[in-house]
């Protein structure tokens, strides 16, 4: 049996609009009571939305599935929500029926290359769609892809403030406790920088709306062989992350 179920599914209409979600969510009074920035971060890490409160105190909102930050009513960060695919197609859909057209994706990610190290920031090329969600928007294909306009003003950004980092393929996978041996050593050799679970399904999801997103990784666990090390509580880590929400800042500014 093919997945979806449904063939070709990809090309039917939806039952439920993330419009009508947003109209509902107003009159029970769980949506922001403000104008939607043009930008936004979506953040699965509570540590970092401490840091962003501390740093910049911004307005705070209830929004969906969790909360909605407004920095100098231009940047939005949405965080404190959970994570993996399906729950951040949930929330870029509605971010989206909100009114933002811009995104970047932010996140902890594991490596299966040995040239990086922890705190390493990895701007996504490319990601493999090993979740389940992408397809209920695209027919099968290998990858998902961020926004090239997007891509290309992080890249530069990037490049014009010296900072070091690397660009490469993520490999997004929703079942956390599956990355198997075979597998990790398999795309290790195909050059895959990076594993997350959110990438290709927000990857699909901009394409089906048409509006911009890309993703940058700070590295916060190492996939090498067969051992796991996490490495989320560490000072690299924490410097690494905060400084890719700066930069992901910085870009949607711009």
């Amino acid at each position: 049996m093919p997945f979806p179920n449904f063939k070709n599914k990809h090309l039917q209409d939806a039952l439920i609009s993330p419009d009508y979600a947003i109209r509902y969510k107003k009159i029970l009074g769980i949506h922001p009571r403000c104008k939607a920035p043009e930008g936004a971060i979506i953040c699965y890490e509570k540590s970092l939305i401490d840091y962003i409160v501390k740093r910049y105190k911004p307005k705070k909102f209830r929004f969906i599935c969790g909360d909605f930050y407004l920095i100098d009513d231009k940047i939005g960060v949405v965080g404190n929500f959970g994570f993996g695919a399906p729950v951040a197609a949930v929330v870029l859909e509605e971010l989206i029926a909100f009114g933002v057209k811009k995104f970047i994706t932010i996140g902890a990610a594991g490596t299966l290359s040995k040239n990086l190290k922890i705190g390493d920031i990895v701007l996504c090329e490319k990601a493999i769609r090993d979740e389940g969600t992408s397809y209920h928007y695209f027919k099968y294909a290998k990858y998902a892809y961020p926004s090239e306009k997007m891509l290309a003003k992080i890249k530069k950004f990037l490049d014009e403030s010296g900072q070091k980092y690397f660009i490469g393929p993520s490999w997004t996978i929703d079942a956390f406790y599956r990355e198997t041996v075979g597998e990790a050593e398999y795309y290790r050799k195909e050059g895959v920088l990076t594993i997350e679970m959110e990438a290709s399904a927000l990857f699909s999801v901009a394409k089906y709306r048409k509006v911009e997103i890309a993703a940058i990784f700070a590295i916060s666990d190492l996939h090498y062989g067969l051992e796991w090390t996490p490495k989320f509580h560490s000072d690299k880590f924490k410097k690494g992350f905060q400084n890719v929400f700066e930069i992901a800042k910085n870009v949607l500014i711009k």
